[in-house]
């Protein structure tokens, strides 16, 4: 089964606005990486943004003083990023994570959140970034385990709770068992610091996505043990 990456071209504004497309729930991750990943910066650093989509995390960064770069495949997701970068200072660009068009240990810092599981070959995603990035720099990534309960919650949940989700968003064989994507990073020169799970708060918020189908500003994420679906962490180049 092939995986659909063409709607995030088609998504224009309604990756701030809409309350009724996942990509609602990819903002509400946001609220709870970007700080995380920001706090874990104590100086200013170079940082790729690999599938950066509407720069959620690369506006984000900038504002944090970091020299941040995005790039992603969907020009029209890229000037929405670019209208909301309130630095001015975010350099987008169209670009393919395969072949990243970066010189050897460019960057501080890597990012590829969202994106492992959108890609027929990670491996290769993993080899570029750590190509990129300098000696004792940070990869940090968020994807999904493969497993039934992750099948169930991300692809089945999603499509029966958010009215607007898109065929194919997500392909279970395209999820990563930990234990895989541990090993992938091993073979380029990263190594494991920091594995955890991500999971949504249970608030009203999160009834009213079930039973209203709707996903607003107040539903939440929450960092737990668990890495049953979703899970993020970073890798340090040695």
């Amino acid at each position: 089964m092939k995986i659909n990456n063409d709607f995030y071209e088609d998504l224009r504004e309604e990756w701030h606005t809409s309350t009724s497309h996942p990509i609602a729930l990819l903002r509400a991750e946001n609220r709870l990486r970007a700080p995380w990943i920001a706090s874990l910066l104590k100086e200013p650093c170079d940082v790729l943004d690999i599938g950066c989509g509407a720069g959620f995390l690369s506006n984000h960064l900038a504002k944090e003083g970091h020299l941040t770069v995005g790039i992603d495949l969907s020009p029209s997701s890229l000037e929405v990023a670019k209208r909301y970068d309130t630095t001015h200072s975010v350099q987008y660009r169209v670009a393919d994570a395969m072949v990243l068009p970066y010189s050897d240990e460019q960057f501080d810092v890597v990012c590829a959140m969202d994106i492992l599981e959108h890609v027929e070959d990670p491996s290769r995603l993993i080899q570029e970034a750590s190509r990129v990035l300098k000696k004792n720099g940070r990869f940090f990534f968020h994807t999904f385990n493969r497993n039934w309960w992750s099948w169930f919650v991300v692809i089945k949940g999603v499509d029966w709770c958010v009215p607007n989700s898109p065929s194919h968003m997500h392909v279970y064989p395209f999820f990563l068992r930990p234990s895989e994507l541990i090993a992938m990073g091993a073979q380029h020169q990263l190594t494991l610091s920091c594995l955890q799970g991500v999971a949504p708060c249970l608030t009203k918020a999160f009834w009213r996505m079930i039973f209203q189908r709707r996903i607003e500003d107040d539903f939440a994420f929450r960092f737990t043990k668990s890495l049953k679906t979703g899970y993020c962490g970073y890798f340090t180049k040695q």
